[in-house]
């Protein structure tokens, strides 16, 4: 048998404030004049209690991330274009925000040195070289992309992550003063991103220890968080982070199942959110995972959180293959979740079937 090697991030701090660190962590990596660039989801804008705190020095350059679509390639190309037609060359990029902002930082950062188009290293260990220092600061927690070891893209044929050993970051910053103020559906939405991550990677194929610790802590956070607290406090928002956190690294040396590979189709085709999207999809799969699904909506009336349906309503017959097709590219997380006779089990029938019911 031959076992993964995987690597981890750098550097972490975690605490309420440790924000204000920011500055002392960069220095040492800053190389000359060569800026630090800041990308700040868009939402902050106009917000100086966030911005205001962002360490600039020299050139350093805050871009604000639209984040109303998942992130592109195209999106993440031109920004390294642009980047490095004004600057040359950068010290590094830090990403503060949700789970879009942070891939779009890991993403640039690895094509500030990588050739081509970033759509050429969407897939597992196609990127060749170490992207420019990079720093991860989450701003809602969840999907855990402030661990992984991937950045998700949608392409021009397929939604996708750069997976490789040079995507994680070097240095995170957690930090539960910065999600609290996150509004209450988003919250819920991301939240469940972790939660599901865990149901995926405890019942999968791939479970073993290293991934069952993590997984177990990450999901008795969420129920204590989402099931039996009847008010959101300061306490909340340090154990969701921390959930955050951990369910990303039970999926690292696992991986995540039915919901996810199913949802990519959607936001492919119609730019579902990822949260949003796990849950649309998580709420119609009880077969696959009973328990999970039964807790899921639990939570979901305790919250009064609303799930949208009825979004594949009207689709063609091409545009469900479009979904069936990115979905099914996504070979490992089936098999996580069915084993190595997936493909006997997941016809494209009985995907067709199912994204009927979202």
């Amino acid at each position: 048998m031959k076992f993964r090697n995987f690597k981890m991030v750098g550097y972490v701090i975690y605490g309420r404030g440790s924000f204000g660190q920011l500055d002392e962590i960069l220095a040492p990596q800053r190389k000359g004049d060569a800026p630090m660039i800041f990308f700040v989801d868009h939402v902050f804008e106009n917000k100086p209690a966030l911005t205001g705190r962002i360490p600039l020095r020299g050139k350093d350059k805050v871009i604000f991330i639209d984040v109303t679509h998942e992130p592109k390639t195209t999106y993440v190309d031109r920004l390294r274009d642009e980047l490095t037609a004004e600057f040359g060359e950068v010290s590094g990029i830090i990403g503060i925000g949700g789970g879009s902002v942070m891939d779009m930082a890991k993403a640039v950062a690895l094509m500030m040195t990588n050739p081509g188009s970033s759509a050429d290293y969407q897939g597992w260990d196609l990127v060749k070289k170490a992207g420019v220092y990079k720093v991860g600061i989450p701003t809602l927690a969840g999907t855990g992309a402030e661990v992984s070891r991937t950045c998700v893209l949608t392409g021009p044929t397929r939604k996708l992550g750069m997976n490789s050993d040079f995507t994680p970051f070097d240095q995170i910053v957690l930090d539960p003063e910065l999600i609290k103020d996150a509004p209450v559906n988003q919250r819920f939405y991301t939240a469940m991103d972790c939660y599901i991550h865990c149901i995926e990677s405890l019942e999968g194929t791939y479970l073993n220890a290293f991934s069952r610790s993590y997984g177990e802590k990450a999901l008795e956070l969420c129920q204590e968080i989402f099931l039996r607290k009847d008010n959101w406090d300061d306490d909340a928002d340090e154990k969701l982070m921390m959930a955050s956190y951990a369910g990303g690294m039970s999926i690292a040396y696992s991986q995540v199942g039915v919901a996810h590979a199913v949802s990519y189709g959607l936001a492919y085709l119609l730019g579902t959110k990822h949260g949003i999207g796990n849950c649309i999809v998580f709420d119609k799969i009880e077969e696959f995972y009973p328990a999970g699904v039964r807790e899921f909506k639990q939570m979901v009336e305790k919250h009064n959180i609303d799930i949208p349906q009825g979004i594949t309503k009207g689709l063609s017959d091409a545009d469900f293959n479009t979904m069936i097709d990115v979905s099914l590219g996504m070979a490992p997380l089936w098999e996580n979740a069915l084993g190595t006779d997936w493909k006997q089990q997941m016809t494209r029938e009985r995907l067709r079937a199912l994204y009927e019911q979202f």
